[in-house]
This record gives structure tokens, C-alpha cells and sequence, in this order.
């Protein structure tokens, strides 16, 4: 199990994305939270299996019909326990 972090750029604030993402996270049994950033990113920290990770990013990829991923940025992070997936602020 691994923590990771991403950075999604592009058309993904104001269009249903963190809640695209809890729902991915959800149906995947992952832990994390999602968050949008001053700069119009979004952040997401995920705990997840290395065997998860390429679906789950592909998925953050796709995205809700209304948005636009032009980048993820993906860095491992200090490992964290999160109960269950949370949209934060």
C-alpha cells in the first residue's frame, strides 16, 4: 500500500470533478481525499495498492464529462492512514 499524490491540471474545477474522483475512489476501496486548489488544480492523495494505481489514475484521466485533464502530476508521498475518501473544503 502506497500514498500518492496527484496534481490534475486543466478543466477541472467547477465541473463535478472531486466528485467524479470520490466516486472512483470509492467503488475502487481507496482511501484519500480530493481537494480543489487556488490555482484551478486539484490535489488528490490516494492510499492505494501498486496493482490499483494505473486504473485509478487512467480513471482520474477520463474524468466527468464536463472537464478536461491536460496534466497529472503524480508523486509519492509519507504514507497515511485516511478512513475512508473525503472531499475536502
Amino acid at each position: 500500500m502506497q500514498t500518492l499524490c496527484y496534481i490534475v491540471r486543466g478543466k477541472v474545477q467547477g465541473v463535478g470533478f472531486r466528485y467524479f474522483v470520490h466516486g472512483v475512489a470509492q467503488a475502487m476501496g481507496i482511501a484519500g481525499t480530493v481537494e480543489n486548489l487556488p490555482d484551478g488544480s486539484v490535489r488528490i492523495y490516494a492510499c492505494l495498492d501498486e496493482a490499483d494505481q494505473a486504473t485509478f489514475k487512467a480513471r482520474v484521466a477520463a474524468g466527468p464529462p464536463l472537464s478536461r485533464v491536460d496534466e497529472i502530476e503524480e508523486r509519492k508521498v509519507q504514507a497515511h492512514a485516511f478512513e475512508g475518501f473525503r472531499i475536502v473544503g
